[in-house]
C-alpha cells in the first residue's frame, strides 16, 4: 500500500511500449475506482487495461512475445498464475505482477501465495508507515478511524493504512 507500485507498472509498461514491444495491461474487475478498465496512479498518471476476474483464462488473451503488467496481482487465482507461468516458459512472454502480499488481517492471498511460489524473481517496492519505518503490512480503517479486524478479504479502496510489522502485531488483535 502506497509504494507507488501502480505508478511503477505505468512507468515500466510505458518504456517497454515505446520501444515498440507489444504491451498487455490487466487489472482487477472489482477496482473500479477510477473507473472500469483503467490503472491509475495516485500521482496521476493513467492508462487503459484489460479487466480480469476469477475466470479469465490468460492464455487465451495474451499475444506470444509480449510484455504483461498486473496490477493488483493479489486477486489472481491459482489456476491463473499457472497460466501465467506457462505463458512465461513456453510463449516468450514477460510477465510482471504488481500487488500485495497479505490482506488486512495479515493473510496472504491466494494469487500472492503462488506468485511467491512460483515466481523466478521477486521484486519488493518499499513503503514506509508515519514513523518511517518500512511498512510491510496494511490495515483497514473503518468511517470513524478504527481498525478494522474482520471481513470479506477482496474489497478495494483507499481506507487502507500502510504500517510495519511491529505496529500491526503491537495490539494484540491478531
Amino acid at each position: 500500500m502506497n509504494a507507488g507500485k501502480s505508478a511503477h507498472l505505468l512507468q515500466k509498461a510505458h518504456n517497454i511500449e515505446s520501444k515498440g514491444v507489444t504491451v498487455e495491461r490487466f487489472t482487477h474487475h472489482m477496482d473500479t475506482r477510477w473507473g472500469k478498465g483503467v490503472i491509475v496512479s495516485r500521482i496521476g498518471i493513467e492508462a487503459e487495461a484489460k479487466v480480469f476476474n476469477n475466470v479469465t483464462k490468460f492464455t487465451d488473451l495474451v499475444e506470444d512475445g509480449s510484455w504483461v503488467f498486473i496490477d493488483e496481482a493479489q486477486f489472481l487465482k491459482k489456476e491463473q498464475v499457472k497460466q501465467l507461468v506457462d505463458l512465461v516458459d513456453r510463449n516468450n512472454v514477460t510477465i510482471l505482477c504488481y500487488g500485495l502480499r497479505t490482506d488486512f488481517m495479515g493473510e496472504p492471498f491466494e494469487g500472492t501465495t503462488y506468485l511467491m511460489a512460483w515466481s523466478d524473481e521477486i521484486r519488493e517496492i518499499e513503503s514506509h508507515d508515519a514513523l518511517g519505518d518500512k511498512a510491510t503490512f496494511n490495515i483497514r480503517i473503518d468511517s470513524e478511524g478504527n481498525r478494522v479486524t474482520s471481513g470479506n478479504q477482496m474489497e478495494i479502496g483507499t481506507h487502507y493504512e500502510s504500517i510495519s510489522r511491529r505496529s500491526f502485531f503491537s495490539n494484540n488483535l491478531f
